[in-house]
């Protein structure tokens, strides 16, 4: 039976995906980590460090190297999440990786780490064309799809917070960034919502386990904060009221001399950011990004609104998408703390471990640097909420 033509798309048919279509979207997504790779050479860049320490040299070849350890050199591959991290794999190809990818490690050139991702890949391939068609078996295949997944997104903010140009051979393969017309506010009627899944199929831990809760009727934006409603808020003086800020938000903003967001140079008759090394106009319709979490909550207080919660921001995205809630065009920061929901249990190769508790906020949604087969409405992520680097904005809801 053919693949349906927009089946690489389909973040419903990718968590349940079989060989054939995981081969195509795991040759697109290695593709697509090349490609970047490529930029970064090309500028002289790839040794250049991303927030968290990592540079792109490290954050391509560890695709290569999840794969490798988790399918390649994973003897219990075939249990998938039940498989024991701690038990004895094979050898690395190359005997240098397991040093070269950990979290402190130094990558080696780009010659050599180019190379590992191709003989990698192949392995891959061969490896997921007799691994058969249940869960299990397949787990870590899809587990690494959503890595190199992320993995591209993470070169795509390392090449913003660098500035490197989106023209010049080779291309960045930056998305272009939406931009939607205001519509006004929708109203959620009372419901209950299931967070979390236990599904079959592929759901990253940060999504396992399972409980419902009762959401009363609320109010929220159909989609996020534009640049143009954030700018009112600069322009109001937003950063140097301290009443507007949460004690941590002002203070993060004090110690970084901050009077606008990371990479905006003007916002007066417009906004002028500093994107692909050169200054550029952001459309005031485009959504405003690269927001902590404490310059959301401060746009909050001073527009008299405030964060949706978990449950506010998925009911309304499973009811609300017919009626114009849009979300993929910038991860959405939503209150409250990162947690695990009830019966998670982590799993081997786990992409998504908990953090401590109440040290990082929870994103929803995706951004438009996450290929399309990732905007599911289940999906978390998490981060600090002094962060800044990543494609992330925000929405509201009246209070």
């Amino acid at each position: 039976m053919s693949l349906r033509a927009d089946a690489l798309d389909d973040a419903l048919a990718m968590r349940s995906a079989r060989a054939e279509l995981l081969s195509l979207a795991l040759m697109e997504a290695r593709n697509l980590t090349l490609r970047w790779l490529s930029v970064f050479e090309s500028r002289g860049a790839a040794d250049a460090h991303r927030h968290g320490g990592h540079n792109a040299l490290w954050l391509a070849g560890h695709a290569g190297w999840y794969q490798e350890c988790w399918i390649a050199r994973n003897l219990q591959r075939a249990r998938g999440r039940r498989s024991d991290p701690s038990a004895a794999r094979l050898a690395s190809i190359e005997p240098e990786a397991d040093a070269w990818f950990m979290p402190d490690g130094q990558p080696p050139g780009p010659r050599t780490v180019r190379g590992y991702l191709v003989q990698t890949m192949e392995t891959t391939l061969d490896l997921l064309a007799g691994a058969g068609d249940s869960d299990e078996a397949l787990h870590f295949y899809r587990a690494a799809l959503l890595h190199e997944d992320r993995i591209g997104e993470a070169l795509a903010e390392l090449a913003a917070t660098l500035h490197l140009p989106h023209r010049g051979e080779p291309a960045a393969p930056f998305a272009p960034v939406p931009a939607r017309a205001e519509r006004e506010p929708l109203f959620i009627p009372a419901g209950r919502q299931q967070l979390g899944s236990m599904a079959a199929g592929f759901v990253p831990d940060a999504e396992r386990g399972l409980e419902e809760v009762a959401v009363p009727e609320f109010e929220i934006d159909a989609q996020p904060v534009s640049w143009q409603r954030y700018g009112e808020f600069v322009a109001d003086g937003g950063y140097e009221r301290a009443e507007l800020w949460t004690a941590p938000g002002w203070a993060w903003a004090q110690q970084r001399a901050r009077r606008a967001p990371r990479d905006v140079e003007s916002m007066r008759g417009g906004v002028l950011l500093r994107r692909g090394g050169e200054l550029q106009r952001a459309g005031g319709t485009q959504p405003a990004m690269h927001l902590t979490r404490h310059e959301a909550q401060a746009w909050c207080t001073w527009a008299g609104r405030r964060l949706p919660s978990e449950p506010e921001w998925e009911l309304a995205a499973r009811v609300g998408r017919r009626r114009g809630f849009v979300f993929g065009d910038v991860f959405e920061w939503t209150a409250g703390s990162a947690r695990a929901f009830s019966g998670h249990a982590a799993s081997a190769g786990s992409l998504d471990r908990m953090p401590v508790a109440g040290s990082q906020g929870v994103l929803r949604g995706a951004s438009f640097m996450t290929p399309a087969r990732q905007h599911h409405i289940k999906a978390r992520r998490f981060l600090p909420p002094g962060a800044d680097h990543a494609f992330v904005g925000f929405r509201s809801c009246a209070l």
